[in-house]
């Protein structure tokens, strides 16, 4: 997961200082040999499902064996994306009891890289491409496997997300927007290159690959402040000899990118046989040129909504909007697919339009008055069951004969937001008295008549004596102590019936006094 802060950049006498320390020679073809022993870990529960090495016994350190190199290249190998990444490791290898561990939890689990290597030959070819664009070391593109097991819609406990795991605020740093209708820390094109951009700029800060990726696991900050220890102690700075001062997990993230690399590197040695990827671009890019529903788009590419998302993650909604320039990824064999099948639609693209939420109202009387689902809303616009949708609000809600057929303008997509809250409403059933009318009740439990009509499905404005009405009236937000914990009142029920003396007897809306608000 990548982390950035303000940092100055390094000092010429500590570049210097680096610069002694900092490898750049290709990596030696040196893999370690398998060993039959398994792993002394237990998984964590990081999204990767990668080992939090704790070991309780000696490791066993492989000694290195070469790998084999074919007699002959066949036309198969000359084509395959594995060979290509191979052919353009630059970071100097890593050898250590770490490394042996992480190897250890990685070849015991051949259906667990399996599935990644599947799922990574959809972006692999586009993040080699960039690589070798940018001239950097083509074992970056395994990087993945370790921060989201190449899955573009994964999202961490810190809120890091996406196939490079950007929490929000590098995210910002890095240019990917992320509102209410898309996220572009998911999305295949946008996150790549700003991850190859972090990358270049650590590299370009520290002058070593391996401290590069501790700084995008750690924080550049916290790798400056290492050096300064390092240096202090007059030991040398380089990933291995600083490894003590890092967190655990910062120990073991070079570690996992170099037994991966090493599995790459010979995976018959490790009896894996890796799926074949194709030295060509797995998906093409076309340019939106109106709103489009995600469910319209799949079916002029003719794909599931489930294949269309794995790449287009970055659409949050239903509806895919945003300037021209917004891009659609579709598998190369279906982009004329999807052309020839757009010039004979005939029917809307998009279904959905932007509603601002006015005071008091909530999604089921708006659901109500479109004749839609409440629950069809609240997915929509991924609202939990017990959240109620503040006012100011933007939902999407379906278009209407009555609804402008226009794209939702790019003012509101800039700056639309939704904001939920915990609802605290009580449903009340209430008799309808002598004097009763829709505004009286509606001051009574401060809420709005049109919402009582919406409530009860009513036509007309006049209450009839004795007429029964469901009410969901606004509760006040239960108070928080001194430590932020909501006090709650938990009620008994007596187990003795109460006298008849004391019995509450049925009254009518009218000669009830409204409850006090709780305290």
């Amino acid at each position: 997961m990548p982390h950035f802060s303000f940092t100055p950049l390094l000092k010429p006498a500590l570049l210097a200082l680096l610069a002694t320390y900092s490898a750049f020679s290709l990596a030696d073809p040196d893999l370690p040999e398998a060993t039959a022993a398994t792993a002394t870990t237990s998984p964590s529960t990081a999204i990767t499902g990668s080992p939090a090495v704790t070991t309780t016994s000696t490791p066993q350190v492989v000694e290195p064996v070469a790998a084999p190199i074919p007699a002959e290249v066949t036309k198969d190998q000359q084509i395959d994306l594995w060979n290509r990444i191979r052919n353009g490791y630059g970071i100097p290898n890593l050898q250590n009891s770490l490394v042996t561990n992480q190897l250890n939890w990685y070849s015991a689990r051949t259906d667990y890289l399996l599935r990644t290597s599947e799922r990574a030959s959809r972006y692999l070819f586009h993040v080699v491409e960039e690589l070798e664009k940018r001239g950097m070391p083509t074992e970056l593109a395994l990087l993945p496997f370790i921060e989201s097991a190449f899955n573009p819609q994964a999202i961490s406990s810190a809120k890091a997300s996406g196939m490079w795991q950007f929490i929000p605020s590098t995210g910002r740093d890095f240019n990917l927007k992320q509102t209410m209708f898309q996220d572009e820390r998911r999305g295949v094109l946008d996150s790549t290159d700003a991850a190859l951009t972090y990358l270049q700029k650590l590299y370009d800060m520290f002058g070593d690959w391996q401290l590069a990726l501790a700084a995008y696991n750690w924080g550049e900050g916290s790798v400056l402040r290492a050096i300064k220890k390092q240096q202090a102690a007059g030991l040398p700075v380089d990933f291995d000899s600083m490894s003590y001062l890092m967190p655990k997990e910062t120990q073991n993230y070079v570690p996992k990118l170099q037994a991966v690399k090493n599995i790459i590197s010979n995976p018959e040695y490790f009896n894996i046989a890796l799926p074949k990827v194709e030295n060509q671009p797995y998906f093409a890019s076309v340019d939106k040129t109106r709103d489009i529903d995600v469910r319209v788009a799949a079916q002029l590419a003719e794909l599931s909504v489930a294949e269309f998302k794995e790449l287009n993650p970055q659409f949050n909604r239903p509806v895919i909007t945003g300037s021209a320039d917004t891009k659609i990824l579709l598998p190369a064999d279906n982009v004329e697919i999807f052309k020839n099948n757009l010039s004979k639609w005939d029917g809307p693209l998009s279904s959905w339009t932007a509603y601002t939420v006015g005071k008091n109202e909530r999604i089921e009387s708006i659901a109500h008055r479109l004749g839609a689902q409440p629950s069809a809303l609240k997915e929509a616009n991924q609202v939990p069951t017990n959240m109620l949708v503040k006012a100011g609000s933007t939902l999407l809600i379906p278009r209407t004969a009555k609804t402008e057929d226009s794209d939702i303008s790019q003012l509101v997509l800039d700056h639309a937001s939704l904001t939920a809250a915990h609802d605290f409403s009580r449903k009340i059933s209430v008799t309808a008295g002598k004097n009763d009318s829709l505004n009286s009740l509606a001051r009574r439990y401060k809420v709005t008549t049109a919402q009582i009509k919406d409530w009860n499905n009513l036509k007309s404005d006049t209450l009839k004596s004795g007429q029964k009405l469901q009410i969901e009236a606004p509760a006040v937000t239960p108070k928080r102590n001194a430590h932020g914990a909501t006090r709650v009142a938990t009620i008994t029920p007596s187990k003795k019936p109460l006298p008849k003396s004391k019995q509450v007897k049925k009254i009518t809306v009218a000669q009830a006094k409204v409850p006090k608000k709780p305290g």
